[in-house]
């Protein structure tokens, strides 16, 4: 954190003269500082307070949150220190201006100042209103701010003092891209006629994300681009299956890697035609980095073919899908809602020792809760004593992995419920990798809770236990789900680089 949020509490408040102040002390101290306003009706703004309740509005918050994580970031890792200025209060509806204000702090993961006028009953009344609404978007509150030097300074040290692993959905998809972009990934995508993958390799492409290869007809694909003008994909790498000079030679590879299987080489020959196969080869064979399909075909077609060839890590045994996450300010990893419907307790094991290390590749400390219908010693029956022998294999397997089980789930996410049932253990209450016992437990949990937190983002189900990645779509994923498989897929590639 390397950052504050000045923003207003009521209109006649001092707010510009405060920010430019906190600027000026933090100079002083010989601090490289950025100063930064998001919304505002002068020159030194980058949203006019105007378009911006427009955009809000019209459901369109999303579009300044994106653009102003991406302008702040900048500013970020340029300077000691950022310095945020919200808007003042000069329009005429100071309710959707406080709203905006709160949306930006919190995207921002800010501790803010409030700016209120002069003391009296009504401005500590009001003061007192606007920081539980600030409080309840889990926004720090550092204090009412005034011009006073002293106090102005006590902010500043608080706020660069101040240890947070809050994140949002927004900036924590931006983190993600920032991460892909840094070392960018070849990503082959096999359904290259579909419009939705089209139009997402178009945005991946013109933000430098990954490199797209698209699979398909190329004659209408290049056609689609033009009718669609995605000016991004004009020089796309199309592999025409049927034309493609790598056709005779992946299908000897697979020929050879599925012969002892029973496979002939004229079935190995009408195998690779299959966008699948072709798809996968090209990953085994380091043509790409990383493949992302299923947006038109089931995850069995899509899995198939890695499962056959590119095969699972040394020490695991079977695939396991996680989705990411994010919600009330921090990220977890629910594992498994997607391929093993009832794992034994050897797999359970590994599953959750995979999901520490899909954890670990985004930057948590992993602390793994196998989740039951009891906590510690309180219940017994068969389903309990599974998970029991799953934390005791995973423990055993690794132990430099904090785990704990059986945990309910309440037990494992809340630190207040954790305090009753589990007092003093690591992982309960702290939990941000969540191994479900089952396919019906954890894919019910992961629709509940993206349905049901206040703005929640799932990304996923990303394949784990893969050597090499390759990720399923849901048939009904929209353009932004690809685009954050892709991002995910790029990341696990980069890993395995």
């Amino acid at each position: 954190m390397k950052g504050i949020y000045f923003l207003m509490g009521e209109k006649d408040n001092s707010l510009p003269q405060m920010a430019q102040k906190a600027v000026e002390l933090l100079k002083a101290k010989g601090k490289k500082v950025a100063y930064f306003k998001p919304v505002g009706n002068d020159e030194t703004s980058l949203v006019s307070v105007e378009l911006a309740k427009d955009l809000v509005a019209r459901g369109h918050k999303d579009k300044i949150i994106e653009e102003v994580i991406a302008v702040y970031r900048e500013f970020e890792e340029e300077n000691d220190f950022v310095v945020c200025e919200g808007t003042d209060g000069s329009s005429r509806d100071l309710v959707i201006e406080f709203r905006l204000n709160a949306i930006l702090a919190d995207n921002l993961c800010l501790p803010a100042v409030v700016a209120m006028g002069p003391e009296n009953e009504g401005a500590e009344q009001s003061f007192y209103f606007v920081k539980k609404m600030l409080e309840q978007r889990r926004i720090p509150v550092l204090g009412r701010g005034s011009l006073d030097e002293g106090e102005l300074d006590a902010f500043l040290k608080e706020a660069a003092l101040m240890q947070s692993d809050k994140i949002t959905p927004k900036m924590f998809e931006y983190r993600l891209i920032e991460k892909a972009q840094a070392d960018i990934k070849k990503i082959v995508l096999p359904e290259g006629d579909c419009e939705r993958v089209l139009r997402a390799a178009d945005e991946i492409a013109r933000r430098r994300i990954a490199t797209p290869i698209l699979l398909g007809d190329k004659d209408k694909i290049v056609k689609m681009i033009n009718d669609m003008s995605l000016g991004a994909l004009r020089d796309v790498q199309i592999e025409d299956v049927e034309k493609s000079d790598k056709l005779k030679e992946y299908a000897h590879t697979l020929y050879e890697l599925r012969k002892a299987k029973g496979m002939m080489e004229e079935q190995a020959e009408q195998t690779i035609r299959d966008i699948s196969y072709f798809g996968t080869m090209m990953v085994y064979k380091g043509d790409a980095d990383g493949m992302v399909s299923g947006a038109e075909h089931t995850t069995a077609h899509t899995i198939r073919p890695a499962l056959q060839f590119i095969k699972t890590k040394p020490g695991m045994s079977l695939v396991s899908g996680v989705f990411l996450m994010c919600f009330k300010g921090k990220l977890y990893v629910f594992c498994d809602c997607a391929v093993n419907t009832n794992p034994t307790p050897e797999q359970l094991a590994e599953i959750g020792l995979s999901g520490a290390q899909t954890a670990k590749m985004l930057g948590l400390e992993p602390k793994v809760a196998f989740i039951s219908y009891s906590s510690g010693s309180s219940g017994k029956g068969p389903d309990v004593d599974a998970v029991k022998e799953a934390v005791r294999l995973a423990r055993e397997k690794d132990s430099s992995v904090l785990l704990e089980g059986p945990l309910q789930f309440d037990a494992a996410f809340a630190p207040e419920v954790a305090a009753v049932k589990m007092p003093g253990n690591p992982v309960a209450g702290q939990a941000n990798v969540f191994v479900f016992p089952d396919l019906n437990t954890g894919n019910t949990t992961y629709k509940a809770v993206q349905r049901a937190a206040e703005e929640a983002l799932a990304v996923g189900p990303i394949l784990q236990g893969l050597n090499k990645p390759v990720n399923d779509l849901s048939r009904g994923a929209t353009v932004p789900d690809i685009i954050n498989t892709v991002v995910i897929t790029s990341i696990f590639a980069q890993t395995k680089a």
